[in-house]
């Protein structure tokens, strides 16, 4: 555990080779945290492998706190945790929310990055948080799941479903705010993978971390993920474009649809863009994780 704040803990691991090239693995969500396999992205004797919980994530505490968390906490918790760790430079790998802190860590600290690998790519724009929360967008693709998502919702607060949503996450009544997160979880589950994952819709009918990451998730979506303007990350590849990059995107990825990745890809023709015919969101649909694996291995080299 490391103490970022008066508030804060974060969790961080390592892993792999002590004297190898340092990575740092940034999780998704917002508010998702890690988990074992997500080491396994790495080769574990050519690699120095760091993966943290951010904010009121995860293993670190206080779980589920929205106090001082921001896009900006964040950046200044990873510089932290680098200067604690000891490490001059480090690769930062991130997919999903977790390329969204990628970029805005790189962006703000250039000099401490030696590649980037990003994947399922979430620029934190306006237009993306309403393609996934408020549509029209991801509910074209599933209008079954989307009828219990919006549902949930009265009609007449459906205009702005994730501030219904986040009105209700951070209600003082435990069973609102229960019912809310179970619905919030049951919509990620469905879009999350190309093919169906009964046992992720299964867990998020009963899931004890539901809560914690629907709050923060919700809670980054409603301050537009605290970026200083709405285009902010693709204004500012101008600072990294000189940094190695691969984006990893899978062609169905209707959470974090490929125009972001196309978009990202414009700003930096420089970054390698490796397009996976059949594949969604997940970093372990094979072939992503085969093209993400394989990056790591190039830039391990």
């Amino acid at each position: 555990m490391l103490r970022v704040s008066d508030v804060h803990e974060i969790y961080w691991e390592e892993s792999g080779n002590p004297e190898g090239k340092p990575v740092i693995f940034v999780h998704g969500g917002p508010g998702a945290g890690t988990n074992p396999r997500q080491r396994r992205l790495f080769d574990p004797t050519k690699y120095r492998i760091v993966l943290f919980d951010q904010r009121g994530c995860g293993q670190s505490t206080p779980n589920g706190s929205l106090v001082d968390n921001t896009t900006w906490h964040l950046v200044a918790d990873m510089e932290a945790l680098r200067t604690y760790l000891g490490i001059e430079k480090w690769q930062v790998f991130g997919g999903s929310w977790g390329s969204t802190l990628s970029l805005a860590y790189a962006q703000t600290h250039p000099e401490r990055v030696t590649e980037l690998v990003l994947r399922g790519i979430f620029l934190g724009r306006k237009a993306e948080c309403n393609w996934l929360n408020q549509g029209p967008g991801t509910n074209a693709f599933y209008p079954d799941a989307w009828e219990g998502y919006a549902g949930h919702i009265p009609e007449n607060e459906r205009h702005d479903l994730a501030r219904a949503y986040y009105r209700r996450l951070t209600s003082d009544d435990p069973r609102v705010q229960a019912d809310a997160a179970r619905a919030w979880a049951l919509w990620g589950a469905h879009v999350w993978t190309l093919l169906r994952d009964e046992g992720a819709i299964a867990k998020a009918h009963d899931d004890p971390t539901a809560l914690a990451t629907a709050r923060i998730d919700c809670h980054y979506v409603v301050n537009g993920c605290f970026l200083e303007s709405d285009g902010a990350l693709l204004e500012n590849v101008k600072r990294i474009r000189h940094i190695p990059a691969t984006i990893v995107q899978g062609r169905y990825d209707v959470g974090c649809p490929m125009e972001n990745a196309w978009a990202l890809h414009r700003a930096w023709p420089e970054a390698e863009l490796k397009i996976v015919p059949d594949a969604g969101h997940s970093a372990f649909e094979p072939g992503t994780a085969h093209e993400l694996v394989e990056a790591t291995d190039r830039y391990a080299k």
